[in-house]
């Protein structure tokens, strides 16, 4: 049997209790990351979908640094976007900023119409450095 070993940033924000899931699980030498939103301290969503993606980003960085691994370390993508015609443009902005070079993670980009009163999220596979 696997025992889930839970993986938590710094600073974990309420919906983890809230929703009843962990951020992330590490098995072996992957890091499996639950979806990451722009969710301020509170759980509430951040207003500005700008601005709600770059927290999801960084949310996502400090469950990843929580396990000793970066972006560099992602190898699958998952996002969910509420409105992807008009939001799919600004995000890749944004995910160029967490990605910038080739060779990039596997993506899939999901158009979805419920994120829990949220407008993007997303989850992330990663290998764990050894050194971790």
């Amino acid at each position: 049997m696997t025992v889930r070993e839970p993986v938590y940033p710094a600073g974990r924000h309420q919906l983890y209790d809230a929703h009843g899931y962990s951020p992330a699980i590490k098995s072996g030498d992957f890091l499996f990351v639950s979806g990451q939103v722009g969710s301020r301290d509170d759980g509430s969503p951040e207003p500005d979908y700008q601005a709600q993606v770059r927290l999801a980003f960084k949310n996502l960085k400090a469950t990843l640094a929580a396990a000793g691994a970066t972006f560099d370390d992602v190898v699958d993508v998952t996002s969910f976007h509420t409105d992807p015609e008009t939001q799919f443009e600004p995000f890749l902005a944004l995910k160029f900023e967490a990605f910038p070079e080739k060779p990039y993670p596997n993506w899939t980009a999901i158009g979805v119409n419920w994120l829990a009163g949220f407008d993007f999220e997303i989850k992330v596979i990663a290998r764990i450095p050894a050194a971790a």
